[in-house]
């Protein structure tokens, strides 16, 4: 190799510089997220009645639920890739979904009869909310471990789950978009069933693939 060869060699390895986990993690998102995205288009699109939706409080604290559960997967999981980190603190915010579930859920027993809440509860589309959310996760779960691969997880289990929670939130919010089913006790029912089934499947698989 020339000597002006070495140097460009040199100063082009100085110049590049590898993403952050965050940084990959948020590609893989995207990516798999894509994926999710045309299937959802494909299958199911977004409630006709999306205006007026917008307008109601049930419906927005449902997308403020599932956003904010994203956000707080997607810092837990960005934690948990790096082997120093303390897991308790990495997991902390997932505590701030449920809190926000938790406020919606009285808000909802407080403002309607007792006699409709069961109703409420059940909904009218309690299996397709568990296989949509399901199938939805599929691609961002993939993408999001082949990422984690790059990190070095103290424990490949939690950092499985945490992959598993944010591709399974990314699921609800897009399902959230479709589904006519705006309580907030129908949210406890069917799509915290549903993330925490991706979690689990996230932990298992990622016990597997990413250790190290």
């Amino acid at each position: 190799m020339k000597t002006d060869q070495i140097i460009n060699a040199i100063v082009t390895d100085g110049t590049v510089r590898t993403l952050s986990i965050p940084a990959r993690l948020a590609v893989a998102l995207a990516i798999g997220g894509g994926v999710a995205g045309a299937l959802f288009a494909a299958g199911l699109g977004v409630r006709p009645d999306i205006a007026g939706a917008l307008q109601t409080w049930r419906f927005d604290a449902k997308l403020a639920i599932t956003l904010v559960g994203l956000g707080a997967a997607l810092w837990s999981t960005a934690q948990l890739a790096r082997p120093e980190v303390d897991q308790r603190k990495a997991l902390a915010p997932l505590l701030l979904p449920a809190a926000l579930l938790g406020l919606a859920v009285a808000s909802e027993l407080v403002s309607s009869p007792a006699d409709a809440w069961t109703a409420r509860a059940v909904g009218t589309n309690s299996r397709l909310c568990l296989a949509a959310i399901t199938l939805l996760s599929v691609a961002p779960l993939l993408s999001l471990l082949v990422t984690l691969r790059s990190g070095a997880p103290r424990s490949p289990a939690a950092a499985g789950a945490a992959a598993g929670l944010l591709a399974g939130s990314l699921a609800a919010t897009l399902y959230a978009l479709h589904c006519f089913d705006d309580s907030p006790l129908f949210v406890g029912l069917w799509y915290v069933p549903a993330i925490a089934l991706l979690a689990l499947t996230g932990a298992a698989a990622g016990s597997r693939a990413l250790r190290w």
